[in-house]
């Protein structure tokens, strides 16, 4: 569920900091706030920059 990420996401967010994972993403803090705010579906690439920010990576592997 894309909500459900981006939720979790917003909660790590915050947890780091949201102004400098928006620093980090490229984004501002507003837009940061919305995208993770659970009640939008944020586009993949605004995912990707804020995986990015966190220090993560997104892993995909083929089902078994």
């Amino acid at each position: 569920d894309a909500a459900f990420i981006a939720l979790a996401l917003g909660d790590i967010a915050r947890a780091k900091g949201m102004s400098q994972v928006a620093r980090d993403a490229g984004l501002s803090r507003e837009s940061l706030y919305k995208a993770l705010s659970g009640e939008r579906t944020p586009s993949f690439d605004t995912i990707l920059k804020v995986i990015a920010a966190l220090g993560l990576k997104l892993h995909a592997e083929p089902s078994s």
